[in-house]
């Protein structure tokens, strides 16, 4: 949001700066450079990183919205599928299916259509109006925050889940169970649901002198949404992060002790292979939820914290970081790559899951494929301590 855009008597002070400077680089529904096409390109020209940035941020999005559409939906029907709906993991592959095409659509592509696609065809920004209009803006805003926080949390529910089979297996039949899961999700949803309902009260359509019409917070909430934003964003990546990573170190530790102590048994079920290879999946998603987030995390803290500590004079009109052009370009790398959070689970899952190809293999060639080898014959199969 531009202060001059919405009220030009607003006075200039450290929180207000530092306000307008988290909008625009962390989850900013109006682009800094917005203001005026001329400026856009006077900045461009004079910083060829933000330029390459902006032009990998524009072309990298749509494929990333077509793969992740597309493998989200394929992800869905496998894990929906007769095979491998009964298992809870299951049920959480299946929710965060959803809450990435959720954020594909509401998050992603919205945010292409507004920073992506007007910068490549800077006259397709009068025919992408329907986002900036009452009601369509805060409904779009309510959906696309919760979905990103149902995709964070998910994946620590899941994380979770398999941590209590993984250490905890006597409690298992009590946590991992299909009920329990639906429960689980059920209280993420709901929990997301209210927690970001301030995010469509505190905002509003301004109309700038130009015409255009910005959803944005509304001025008179400025200061709570601001704290209510930097708590949001932390629980999409920090804590998460943190949580996620703890409990995946467990589960390794735990797997390494454990293969060691029952290397020379052969029992084997396939209920068990199915839970190894949900728990293989899940270290893998879980590691690429962290490789992927952290580095945009880092950078929005970064700009956060330099606006927040510089910028203490109480004329900051007249004062402008020297590297802010450079931060928003590496901002919007950094922000394609987190992008990828919701396109990248399907191709994991080819990866790291048999089980989850030979249903792709049913799902395209509509035939029975034959089942594992008889357990007892397959000295290889991981053991029955999952």
């Amino acid at each position: 949001m531009e202060p001059d855009l919405v009220n030009n008597t607003r006075p200039q002070t450290v929180y207000n700066f530092i306000y307008e400077f988290m909008l625009n680089n962390y989850d900013s529904e109006v682009d800094t450079w917005n203001k005026s096409l001329p400026d856009w390109f006077d900045r461009l020209e004079r910083n060829s990183l933000l330029h390459h940035a902006r032009l990998f941020y524009s072309y990298c999005t749509p494929f990333i919205l077509i793969l992740g559409i597309s493998g989200n939906i394929l992800s869905l029907c496998v894990f929906l599928s007769e095979n491998l709906r009964s298992l809870s993991a299951s049920t959480y592959l299946a929710a965060l299916s959803i809450s990435d095409l959720l954020a594909l659509v509401f998050y992603v592509m919205v945010e292409w259509l507004r920073r992506g696609l007007v910068y490549l065809e800077p006259d397709m920004k009068s025919r992408i109006l329907f986002f900036d209009g009452n009601v369509v803006c805060q409904f779009q805003l309510y959906v696309s925050y919760i979905s990103r926080l149902l995709s964070a949390w998910i994946v620590v529910a899941f994380t979770l889940e398999r941590y209590i089979g993984v250490c905890w297996p006597l409690l298992r039949k009590d946590f991992c169970t299909k009920k329990g899961t639906k429960r689980i999700i059920g209280g993420i949803i709901a929990s997301s649901a209210v927690g970001v309902l301030y995010k469509p009260i505190l905002s509003a359509i301004y109309v700038s002198g130009e015409g255009n019409h910005y959803c944005t917070t509304d001025i008179d909430h400025g200061f709570l949404s601001f704290i209510l934003d930097s708590i949001y964003a932390i629980l999409i990546t920090m804590v998460p992060f943190v949580v996620i990573a703890i409990l995946n170190i467990m589960i390794v530790r735990k797997l390494l002790s454990q293969r060691k102590k029952r290397k020379n048994r052969s029992i084997v079920t396939e209920e068990s292979v199915k839970r190894l290879e949900f728990t293989i999946i899940l270290l893998v998603v879980s590691f690429c939820f962290i490789a992927l987030t952290v580095p945009f995390f880092v950078v929005w803290l970064r700009n956060f914290l330099t606006s927040k500590h510089i910028y203490s004079t109480k004329d900051l009109t007249a004062y402008e970081e020297p590297n802010v052009d450079y931060w928003q370009g590496v901002l919007y790398i950094t922000r394609t790559i987190f992008y990828m959070n919701y396109c990248i689970n399907f191709f994991l899952y080819i990866i790291a899951g048999a089980y989850f190809r030979r249903e792709v293999k049913m799902l395209f060639f509509r035939r029975s494929l034959h089942t594992l080898p008889n357990s007892r014959s397959n000295t290889h199969t991981p053991h029955s301590y999952l």
